[in-house]
């Protein structure tokens, strides 16, 4: 189960505020760009579960997940999660051609075959893209990503923070946006929600 703060920022100066406050505090920077795909006969998303290929900075590397069951309330969102590393030159393959996913040798597509029954060359459909830049803080105990996300329909600014206590990592995060004036929201959707829907909430 992965627990997130998530907490929109209303525009292009918060998220300019928020990274030069955090500058000291910068770890890396994470070129995402995030692939998403579902069964024919849309059996994933029937079932409120996404997969999704994350490549990093072209090519270096690419992660598939698998969440499902995911409850956003009050800026903190609840997701099921199961991550794993897969050859990124597979990956590739796969967004140009998803039939080949049926044919992946991995934990995750095991899973997606069995429990959901998506089998078969024409058994997967890719449900689109988008890209992401997110940049990584070490900041008072907590893991900072604050990400700027751009759909063909706009730019989302968005600080999430995983955390075993989710409430007290949101306390400190608000306080912090609200002592320098930053204009923020709680988020009310994933990043894949809003993709679904073609516009920002």
């Amino acid at each position: 189960m992965e627990v997130e703060v998530k907490l929109r920022l209303a525009n292009a100066e918060a998220h300019r505020q928020v990274t030069a406050l955090l500058s000291p505090f910068h770890v890396i920077t994470h070129h995402q760009h995030n692939h998403f795909f579902d069964g024919a006969a849309s059996e994933l998303s029937s079932r409120r579960a996404t997969l999704r290929f994350r490549f990093y900075n072209d090519n270096e590397r690419c992660v598939v997940s698998l969440k499902a069951k995911g409850v956003l309330v009050n800026g903190v969102r609840r997701v099921e999660e199961d991550e794993e590393d897969l050859d990124p030159k597979i990956g590739r393959d796969c967004v140009d051609e998803p039939g080949k996913l049926g044919f992946v040798d991995s934990r995750i597509m095991s899973r997606v075959k069995e429990e959901f029954g998506v089998v078969g060359k024409n058994g997967f459909v890719c449900l689109g893209d988008f890209k992401n830049v997110r940049n990584v803080y070490d900041w008072k105990g907590l893991k900072l990503e604050v990400d700027e996300t751009g759909f063909d329909f706009g730019t989302l600014f968005e600080i999430e923070c995983e955390s075993s206590d989710p409430e007290e990592a949101k306390r400190i995060l608000e306080e912090f946006l609200k002592k320098n004036g930053i204009d923020y929201s709680y988020s009310v959707a994933s990043k894949f929600s809003i993709f679904r829907s073609g516009k920002l909430p």
